[in-house]
C-alpha cells in the first residue's frame, strides 16, 4: 500500500493533500503526518519496519525516530520475531489501541471534507452487523450522538483548585 506519488520516492509534506488517503489529507491540515500515519498503518495490521517504510515512503531515520518515540510512550510495544539477526514487530499496546476512535474520526473527517467528490478511498465494515459505517461520537451514558452545541464542559476532579484564603476573623 504505497502512499507516495512514485514507488520508492519519499513523501514530501506538500504531497500529503494530494494522496488518496483520508488520513494523509487530514494530517496535512491537523499535524504530524508521520506519527499518525504510522498509527493508521498499525490499525491496518502493518507491524514490521520494512512494511511501514514501503507503505509510507518514509526515510529510515525518521521512521526509526517515530517508532522509538511511540515505543517510549507505551503506544507501541517492540516484540522480537526473529533472533538472528534480531528483528522486531511493532504492536499496539492497550494505550495504542485506545487511539482507534481518534484515528477513525480523523479518517472519516477526511472522507467528508477531502475526498475531492470521489467518495472515501477506504470503507470500514462492522464485522458484528456486516454494515459499512461512519464514526459517530456518542454519550457513554444515554447513547445519543454528541454535537458541540449539546455539550457543556465543566471542571472535573483533576482541575487544580485555587488555594483557599484563610477566613478573616473580626476583632
Amino acid at each position: 500500500m504505497a502512499t507516495s506519488g512514485h514507488q520508492g520516492d519519499v513523501m514530501r509534506w506538500d504531497d500529503l493533500s494530494e494522496q488518496p488517503c483520508s488520513m494523509a489529507r487530514s494530517l496535512a491540515v491537523l499535524g504530524d503526518r508521520w506519527t499518525l500515519l504510522i498509527l493508521r498503518d498499525c490499525f491496518l495490521r502493518i507491524r514490521r519496519f520494512e512494511d511501514f517504510q514501503a507503505s509510507l515512503g518514509i526515510a529510515r531515520r525518521v521512521l526509526t525516530e517515530r517508532l522509538d518515540k511511540l515505543v517510549g510512550e507505551g503506544v507501541l510495544a517492540r516484540v522480537p520475531y526473529q533472533q538472528r539477526p534480531l528483528r522486531h514487530d511493532y504492536r499496539l499496546t492497550d494505550k495504542g489501541r485506545d487511539l482507534y476512535p481518534v484515528i477513525l474520526s480523523l479518517v472519516h473527517w477526511g472522507d467528508r471534507y477531502y475526498d475531492d467528490g470521489r467518495g472515501p478511498p477506504m470503507l470500514h465494515r462492522h464485522l458484528a452487523c456486516g454494515h459499512d459505517f461512519r464514526s459517530v461520537l456518542t454519550c457513554s451514558e444515554c447513547g445519543e450522538e454528541l454535537r458541540p452545541q449539546d455539550v457543556q464542559p465543566h471542571p472535573g476532579p483533576g482541575l487544580e483548585k485555587p488555594a483557599r484564603k484563610p477566613a478573616r476573623r473580626s476583632a
